[in-house]
């Protein structure tokens, strides 16, 4: 629903965002339905936006009215243990902008103006545009799942899912240094795209077995690492099979709640897992790593249609339409 709502009120230590580009999260297409249980309306979603600070609050100190920004998407307390740590997306008091669940209601960015605490704000290098800044959410959950995952020079990786964040991860390993990094996936239009933003291989995995290819590529031994960015039994069992001995699997999907896991392979193979959520602090590096086309997102962004429109491209991303990556709507 497109309707006029009264604009958010701003506390001391809060700025008024007035909001230039707001990209649609799959999360926000699946909470749409009220299947995840986190968008329970009335809401106003989107958490992956850039804007020019409209008001600042009586304790807001170094911004001011005029100066570009992007915000994270979670807003932490900064005060409780984990916050204190630098670990602020594992924060006892977050919560996630455009986001309605039993704990909480936090209204996000598909609005023509948004209130944030000044603790999450960053500002926007010159040469990177709203619609481009709209995607450091997303790279930042790519990048922060990379950080998390033990990359040495030269290793071999393989992405399962080459979906928005799968093809960021692509790109967040090959700065991190890996040598062969090979994508999996089901849409053969997808893997093209890996592999132009710097997969080695792209494997359909419907079309071959996927572990011989990761073998024919790895020596024999299997993958050094594997990025699961689907959230399934069948994805995570393909990246647990993939990664050689003593390798290590990162898990950032999480379509579904609970998977079925091999646990006997794991313990005799060895293998170490991560969970990955969001980010935590890397944004400034997402940042940097855009303006100097380290990172390629405008290869993701599919649309950029008007806030007013947003409905439609909703349907269109819920129903899966092909081709269809990053929507960033304009208010």
């Amino acid at each position: 629903m497109y309707a006029e709502v009264p604009d958010p009120q701003v506390a001391e230590d809060e700025v008024l965002i007035e909001v230039r580009a707001c990209g649609i999260c799959g999360s926000d297409v699946h909470g749409m339905d009220g299947s995840t249980g986190r968008r329970r309306p009335p809401i106003i979603m989107g958490h992956e936006a850039s804007g020019v600070i409209a008001e600042v609050g009586g304790k807001v100190i170094g911004w001011r009215p005029g100066d570009r920004v992007t915000f994270d998407s979670t807003v932490y307390c900064g005060s409780c243990w984990f916050c204190r740590r630098g670990a602020i997306n594992l924060c006892d008091n977050r919560r996630v902008l455009g986001v309605s669940c039993e704990d909480y209601r936090q209204h996000g960015a598909f609005a023509e103006y948004v209130a944030v605490p000044q603790r999450i704000l960053y500002r926007l290098p010159e040469a990177v545009s709203f619609e481009r800044a709209a995607m450091v959410e997303a790279v930042s959950v790519a990048v922060h799942a990379v950080e998390r995952t033990p990359v040495s020079l030269g290793d071999a990786a393989v992405v399962v899912g080459a979906g928005m964040i799968g093809l960021l991860v692509v790109q967040a390993l090959r700065l991190a240094g890996c040598g062969t990094i090979i994508a999996v996936d089901l849409d053969a239009e997808r893997l093209n795209l890996a592999r132009k933003l710097g997969a080695d291989a792209g494997v359909k995995a419907d079309d071959c077995d996927v572990l011989k290819e990761v073998l024919h590529h790895t020596q024999g031994r299997g993958a050094d690492l594997a990025m699961e960015v689907v959230g399934t039994s069948p994805t995570v069992n393909t990246a647990l099979a993939c990664v050689r001995k003593g390798g290590a699997v990162t898990l950032v999907g999480n379509l579904n709640p609970s998977i079925e896991l091999p646990l006997q392979a794991v313990v005799t193979r060895q293998i170490t897992l991560y969970g990955s959520c969001a980010s935590s602090g890397e944004y400034p590096a997402c940042l940097d790593f855009m303006a100097r086309g380290a990172i390629n997102v405008e290869a993701l962004i599919s649309a950029t249609p008007a806030l007013a429109h947003g409905a439609a491209w909703f349907k269109r991303l819920y129903d899966r339409e092909p081709g269809l990556l990053k929507v960033v709507l304009i208010p």
